[in-house]
């Protein structure tokens, strides 16, 4: 996990749950300021943070807003949000994530979708065999990407592949996953078009017709998403309620101190044992596709 670790406070599914990030000297980071993008830059191989482990509900998210931005559970309407399982797929199909030092700026139209960013960090779908566990820090190769439009904003979904995956050498653009996983893009697809029709949501749509660009073009939106980040960690832009406290970053104006992280951690509630997931969470939905 190139030496990081994770520190859970509160219950797993409960509404205070947090999972706080540390380097590998056991210092309090945020996992979406502090961790870099790049693994590798010569190679193109960026840091990737799993937020959802693959084929499982619960709707983990880096928490943008909150001190040292820890992974908790997303909320709707004061309850905690799980995917629906849509038949034939089970919970994320793909280990979830996102790409550390990227924002999708909600104040830049996308000169490709037409559509402004979503005010989150970057999304990947790991495709590797591997289940990875939440919080992990994974080293990506990136391969392809999806422009959904998700309630009007624009939401890329990186397609990428674990470098330690045991095929992964085999993979280098998004045509090799058509080639040796035949069916998981339309899947993938299919799974973001019809993820929130259970909750009473029309379908989402896509860019380019629900076509996937290639990897160069994916890295440029990638490079893209993190000057967009670069202007927020030094205030050059308006980030709203997005929080910016960070530990590595001297020259941006949020820098704080490592005590002033330990406090935020201190007053999260202590750890404890995880809640019950609620059965209703395995029910499958099935419906006529359009």
């Amino acid at each position: 996990m190139a030496g990081y670790s994770v520190e859970e406070r509160a219950a797993p599914h409960s509404l205070e749950y947090r999972l706080f990030f540390k380097d590998a000297a056991g210092r309090y980071i945020s996992p979406f300021h502090d961790i870099p993008i790049y693994a590798d830059a010569g190679k193109n191989v960026f840091n990737m943070v799993v937020e959802v482990p693959r084929w499982t509900n619960a709707k983990m998210e880096i928490a943008t807003k909150d001190p040292l931005n820890p992974i908790k559970q997303d909320v709707k309407k004061g309850k905690l949000r799980y995917v629906a399982n849509v038949f034939p797929h089970k919970g994320y199909i793909w280990n979830y994530g996102a790409i550390p030092q990227t924002w999708e700026d909600p104040g830049h139209k996308d000169e490709n979708t037409g559509c402004c960013g979503d005010n989150d960090p970057i999304d990947v779908c790991e495709i590797g065999s591997k289940v990875c566990s939440r919080g992990e820090v994974i080293k990506v190769k990136v391969l392809g990407t999806l422009a959904l439009i998700d309630e009007g904003e624009t939401d890329w979904k990186i397609i990428a592949i674990n470098v330690e995956d045991p095929e992964a050498d085999n993979y280098h653009d998004i045509n090799d996953v058509r080639r040796m996983k035949p069916g998981y893009l339309e899947a993938t697809v299919d799974w973001f078009r019809r993820y929130k029709v259970p909750d009473g949501k029309p379908e989402n749509q896509f860019a380019f017709n629900g076509e996937f660009k290639d990897k160069d073009f994916a890295v440029k939106v990638i490079r893209s998403t993190h000057e967009h980040w670069k202007a927020l960690i030094a205030k050059k832009t308006d980030g709203g309620e997005i929080n910016c406290t960070n530990l590595t970053l001297s020259d941006s104006p949020f820098c704080c101190s490592q005590e002033c992280a330990k406090a935020t951690v201190s007053a999260a509630p202590p750890s404890k044992a995880a809640n019950p997931i609620p059965p209703e969470v395995d029910k499958w939905f099935y419906y006529q596709k359009n």
